[in-house]
């Protein structure tokens, strides 16, 4: 139920969303995970990827779960909104994570650019550090909630989170098709009420060029009853992951291997199309 036999998988750490589709895309990695927004700028080939260009042999295992992106600033700070990071001491995520390619898109729906605050390009671990320490403003964090990391932050009284919302939302969630208008729910961060934000999801990528049975027994042992809890416990977002969400509106062609498996279990539309 864990995969196809004889399989041997390592994980291994990396910069982010950016780094793992540039490593899959050209084999130095088989498969990484990447947000939606991240996938679907390597397949036109801009943005983060104006310089590498397409990555061309992008497939999907499946569509994984949301990510809400969470804004949290010091709390003696008087940032209320977006728009309040102006002048500000601000990490906008590591240079290839997909925290920095979101947090793009943010800035520029609300019209506001690196140059017009000190930004900060860091880990989010630096970043809780350094907003511990009184060195930095805000930070952007994308994620599936709750991030324990956050939530450590927001119930010692060192930080709370800001809404993303407005006309700047609503500017952002229609020019970039993969972003979508979210809640997050209050009491998800201790004494802390609904916060509007944006979500984006974590998808599985694979390599075009990893054998069909191998993906395919992948995707099956995602999907195996016998693998659900383990999945829940390790990350609360995995019980969002299910076989009737996993192809819906992908940003890359999924592999012919997880096709196979979607097809024969009734869930790929009729308009999904598989690539090898």
């Amino acid at each position: 139920m864990c995969g196809p036999p004889g399989l041997i998988i390592s994980a291994r750490t990396s910069d982010g969303a950016v780094a793992n589709v540039l490593d899959v895309n050209s084999g130095s990695a088989e498969s990484g995970l990447a947000q939606a927004d991240v996938i679907a700028e390597a397949v036109r080939g801009d943005g983060a990827f104006s310089k590498a260009g397409r990555q061309q042999q992008i497939r999907v295992i499946a569509d994984l779960f949301p990510e809400d992106v969470h804004l949290l600033v010091a709390t003696k700070t008087n940032i209320r909104s977006v728009a309040d990071l102006r002048a500000k001491r601000v990490s906008l995520g590591a240079l290839r994570s997909g925290t920095s390619v979101t947090v793009r898109a943010i800035l520029a729906a609300y019209g506001l650019s690196e140059s017009r605050m000190e930004a900060r390009h860091d880990t989010s671990d630096v970043d809780a550090q350094l907003l511990q320490q009184g060195r930095l403003d805000a930070f952007f964090f994308v994620g599936g909630r709750p991030v324990s990391l956050i939530d450590d932050l927001v119930s010692h009284g060192v930080a709370r989170l800001v809404p993303i919302d407005g006309r700047g939302r609503d500017k952002l969630v229609k020019t970039v098709s993969s972003l979508a208008s979210d809640v997050i729910p209050a009491g998800t961060y201790r004494n802390t009420p609904a916060v509007q934000t944006v979500r984006v999801n974590a998808l599985w990528i694979v390599n075009a060029h990893e054998p069909d049975d191998i993906v395919y027994g992948i995707t099956r042992g995602l999907f195996d009853a016998g693998n659900r809890a383990a999945l829940i416990n390790g990350v609360p977002s995995a019980a969002l992951i299910r076989p009737d969400s996993a192809t819906l509106d992908l940003p890359a062609p999924l592999h012919s291997g997880a096709a196979r498996f979607y097809r024969e279990t009734g869930h790929l539309p009729k308009a999904t199309g598989a690539k090898r």
